[in-house]
């Protein structure tokens, strides 16, 4: 509940970011496999997806397991058949594609375990803001 006594919060997206184990592996499977353009690599992997940055963090031996957390990044694809079918032709595991309310849904892992999703909407699109 917002309280009149606190300001707004000036909040904008930054970036979605994903804990790995092997950098060079999943730089590989996001930049090769799924065809994500890398904008840069240092300490962290940065990719463009349409206009939203990834990145690609090194897990620290104190941090928790990657894939253990409960964020999903999650792509927006014409044709779900067609996109599980060509992820299958490179070797990744997909889950079969199911109906949910407004599309279907498809889902599969990097090499770290962290679960990616694909959705196709059936009954049109979130109108952006």
């Amino acid at each position: 509940m917002h309280s009149a006594a606190l300001p707004d919060l000036k909040l904008s997206f930054d970036t979605v970011f994903y804990y790995v184990n092997d950098m060079n592996r999943s730089i590989s499977f996001y930049g090769e496999t799924l065809g994500l353009p890398m904008l840069s690599r240092d300490f962290v992997a940065r990719f463009d997806i349409n206009g939203v940055l990834f990145e690609l963090v090194p897990t620290r031996h104190e941090q928790a397991v990657p894939g253990a957390g409960n964020a999903r990044l999650c792509f927006k694809v014409q044709n779900i058949e067609e996109t599980v079918r060509q992820l299958r032709a490179r070797g990744v595991e997909t889950s079969e594609i199911k109906p949910e309310t407004g599309g279907l849904l498809a889902f599969f892992k990097d090499p770290d375990g962290n679960e990616l999703c694909l959705w196709q909407y059936t009954t049109g699109t979130l109108k952006q803001t």
